[in-house]
């Protein structure tokens, strides 16, 4: 059985928040938005703030934390 878009999304975030939280807060929080801001389309981004916007289950706190520094896609 394939992961629903929302566990990848959830997947992928997590995997950037392991990383960062081995580095200082303030390190960890610019890095993992950098890396999404840089590196994920919108579409993904998108995916990232339904989540978010619907409490972020599942989500790391660092990746919750650091929505505020992650640009939101503009509706379509």
């Amino acid at each position: 059985m394939s992961a629903t878009p929302a566990e990848k999304i959830t997947r992928m975030a997590n995997q950037i928040a392991r990383f960062m939280e081995s580095k200082p807060k303030e390190e960890g929080l610019a890095g993992l938005s950098s890396h999404i801001n840089d590196f994920w389309e919108p579409r993904m981004r998108t995916q990232l703030f339904a989540l978010l916007d619907q409490g972020g289950e599942g989500l790391r706190p660092l990746v919750i934390e650091a929505a505020g520094r992650i640009r939101r896609p503009l509706a379509a």
